[in-house]
């Protein structure tokens, strides 16, 4: 039977992940409709990714013997002021969701769930390169200002897969 604590936390954990899937979903649909294509891509692939995230912590709870909630959808933004915008809330979001997963490692350790902190070690690692990759677009951006070729580079970069997350089925780093 699995712990209650680990498991009110790794369901909380299971609705942030839905909403990062769905806040880069968001993201995407921003961005092709403003003919950012290489970035709308990248935040397809990345919604995609977040889900993978939230399946891989429904199908563990699952399996230990507790029950994963699936949660209501939040509705993210609409719209964002410009790219560099965008980037700026990724990194936060990401910034919170390490916080979220440090706090769930940190459950395990006082519940002395030794499996589960095995398992969410995954996670400390991929948000590592989540925010390392945010961090990296975000100085990219910021280097190239309001040049428009600058940006049309950029995009185009993210679009040929330059900038892309690893697969949601490896734990590769990201490339770039």
């Amino acid at each position: 039977m699995m712990n209650k604590r680990v498991e009110e936390a790794l369901n909380e954990q299971i609705q942030k992940e839905a909403s990062s899937s769905q806040f880069y979903l968001a993201m995407a649909s921003w961005a092709e409709n403003n003919g950012l294509n290489g970035t709308a891509m990248f935040m397809y692939t990345h919604s995609d990714e977040e889900r993978f995230h939230m399946l891989k912590l429904v199908k563990f709870v699952n399996e230990r013997g507790g029950r994963a909630l699936i949660p209501a959808i939040e509705l993210p933004p609409r719209d964002f002021k410009n790219l560099e915008n965008v980037f700026e809330l990724l990194l936060e979001h990401e910034i919170g969701v390490t916080e979220s997963i440090n706090n769930l490692v940190d459950i395990c350790l006082q519940e002395k769930d030794y499996t589960t902190h095995n398992f969410v070690q995954w996670y400390v690692s991929e948000q590592l390169e989540e925010e390392a990759l945010a961090r990296t677009i975000l100085d990219k951006l910021r280097l190239i200002g309001g040049d428009k070729g600058g940006m049309y580079m950029f995009d185009r970069d993210l679009e040929n897969s330059a900038i892309q997350p690893a697969p949601a089925n490896t734990a590769k780093p990201n490339a770039f």
